[in-house]
């Protein structure tokens, strides 16, 4: 018989078998498993991961007992073909950036009072004592009672010993009557410079008006400074 014609019939026999046992469950899986007979191939290629540095910026403008974190690190990720040395960087490192104060520290108990633009010796037009970081005049009346800073946002403003704190200082008040806010000092007045002379600390906190100055006296308010000054 013709060979050929045997080995059709042969594959056609085990089909017939295969499908028989398949249809009666007798195969209920095959395994496959693929090996890699070349042992001798290697991968050139992998990432590395770059490690981010920490870079600190010193400030006098801080007090020396605070620092803070300017920019997040982060590492990065390098795609690198050892083969020929190669690289394409996958993601850029950022290196961390922390700002440390050398400042004064600035812990003070002392009393908070409120005024007006309205008040006995204010400007008539209700301008403050001091220019603004961006060199303007700023008024309680047209420009309100609060001050839009670069770095701390919205904060309420200040009269205090400008001699002491100079305009732009940033102060964490807690005076235990209104929730704890931060303010910057952008006045000044009599009360404060003679108290600050006699070694006392005064601030006074601005208010659209005398008549609506609520009840934040307390004569041992804690004053925190967070920035020295513009």
């Amino acid at each position: 018989m013709n060979i050929y014609l045997i080995q059709v019939i042969g594959n056609f026999v085990n089909f017939l078998v295969v499908t028989v046992l398949s249809l009666f469950g007798v195969l209920n899986s095959v395994d496959t498993e693929i090996k890699n007979s070349d042992v001798t191939k290697n991968s050139y290629v992998e990432n590395q991961t770059i490690n981010y540095e920490t870079i600190y910026q010193y400030n006098s403008k801080i007090p020396s007992n605070i620092s803070k974190v300017l920019v997040k690190g982060e590492d990065g990720i390098v795609y690198v073909n050892n083969y020929d040395k190669t690289q394409i960087v996958l993601k850029e490192v950022i290196n961390e950036v922390i700002e440390v104060g050398t400042g004064n520290q600035g812990y003070f108990y002392g009393r908070l009072t409120g005024y007006g633009p309205d008040c006995p010796g204010c400007s008539p037009v209700g301008n403050v004592s001091c220019r603004t970081r961006e060199g303007n005049n700023h008024s309680l009346i047209n420009n309100g009672t609060t001050y839009v800073d670069q770095e701390f946002g919205e904060v309420r403003i200040l009269a205090a010993a400008t001699s002491a704190f100079p305009c732009g200082t940033i102060i964490a008040v807690d005076n235990g009557i209104l929730a704890p806010f931060y303010a910057v000092v952008l006045d000044t007045g009599y009360d404060m410079r003679n108290a600050w002379s006699n070694g006392n600390v005064w601030f006074d906190l601005a208010f659209s008006s005398q008549a609506s100055v609520t009840n934040v006296s307390n004569s041992q308010a804690l004053f925190s400074v967070q920035r020295w000054g513009w």
